[in-house]
């Protein structure tokens, strides 16, 4: 088992705004040891700051999770700063709103090479140190775009998706090798952080918004200090992505017809307001960022779904046995009410 919190040194990645600035907070408050990364110096100092305050022991490094040597410098400080890594938190992302015909392949580029080798190096670098210990956990914030995809956003679904599938394959390696070692995704849906305002665009001078409903970034935070305790393979955040999820599961078809219904997928993404022209995608923010974004009108808040079932497997499989099997009852009376029918037409066209 991990240890708690209090005796934690966890390396977060995407620290300076949004879920990873929730989650350093949440750490600080469960005195934790924290390595945070960011691009900005000035806003990962701010972040700093508040864990600080919060309880809990902070360092900075400046980090581009792009470019390797970088990651190999964040890791090297975290066991120089606190002698170990138990937690490894990679959170940085970067996208972009716009059709793949108007995307540059620069534009693709820089967005895999955030989203996904980011993430991958974050992996690379962490392992070897967990080795030596014997023991670590590493938590891919992914999406629930890693597991269905919307149009304008296609970079952005490819590396989630991309990123899912690197850490499947990841921790299949440590369980053959019968490692101590665990890999964790979180899948959130929808959250209101300024990611939006951050994302390049390209629609129409109108500025991107999350599909509704928007979770709190809090909850994305919660379900990130609880898998660093209580390793869990995948956690949903967001009751609305686990029945997109489910959808998709049950017939990719209907997951297109949605998006494709009114043009939703579209429409649902542009928002009303003005673009700005500025983003994050090449050179960070010029001045710290909060951790929640400005779409209070469709924030949901927390997510009860998630509380309840993803961080308790025993429940949601309890949940999930009682509806296939109320399910596979309602089949047997559909059937079985239609045999009779069947039987009493039978009868009558031999009378």
């Amino acid at each position: 088992m991990p240890r708690p919190l209090s005796e934690q040194t966890v390396v977060l990645t995407g620290a300076s705004s949004g879920i990873g600035r929730a989650t350093a907070i949440l750490l600080g408050q469960r005195r934790a040891n924290l390595v945070l990364a960011a691009r900005s110096g000035e806003a990962l100092r701010d972040v700093a700051r508040e864990v600080e305050t919060a309880g809990g022991r902070a360092a900075i490094v400046e980090t581009d999770v792009a470019e390797w040597p970088q990651v190999e410098r964040l890791a090297r400080t975290a066991v120089e700063t606190f002698g170990r890594i138990d937690t490894w938190v990679n959170d940085a992302a970067v996208s972009e709103y716009a059709t793949v015909e108007d995307s540059t392949t620069d534009e693709i580029d820089r967005i895999l090479q955030v989203n996904l080798h980011g993430a991958i190096y974050g992996m690379k670098a962490a392992l070897p140190v967990m080795k030596r210990q014997g023991e670590g956990t590493i938590i891919n914030v992914s999406s629930i775009l890693g597991k269905l995809s919307v149009p304008l956003q296609a970079a952005y679904c490819a590396s989630k998706h991309g990123l899912i599938g690197f850490a499947d394959a990841l921790r299949l390696e440590l369980k053959r090798d019968q490692s101590h070692i665990e890999v964790c995704t979180i899948l959130p849906s929808s959250i209101n952080t300024p990611f939006f305002n951050h994302a390049r665009a390209k629609l129409g001078g109108h500025k991107p918004q999350p599909i509704p409903p928007a979770y709190d970034p809090a909850a994305v935070a919660d379900a990130i200090a609880f898998v660093c305790e209580h390793p869990r393979r995948e956690v949903v955040v967001g009751g609305a992505g686990k029945a997109f999820e489910l959808a998709q599961r049950l017939n990719p078809a209907i997951i297109d017809w949605l998006m494709l219904l009114g043009d939703n997928g579209a429409k649902l993404q542009t928002s009303d307001r003005p673009d700005d022209g500025k983003d994050t995608l090449a050179v960070p923010a010029s001045s710290p960022q909060p951790a929640a974004g400005e779409w209070k009108n469709m924030d949901v808040g927390g997510s009860p779904y998630t509380r309840i079932f993803e961080l308790h497997p025993a429940v949601k499989t309890l949940a999930m046995g009682a509806a296939l099997a109320a399910g596979s009852g309602l089949l047997r009376w559909l059937t079985g009410g239609r045999r009779a029918d069947e039987a009493r037409t039978a009868v009558s066209s031999k009378r």
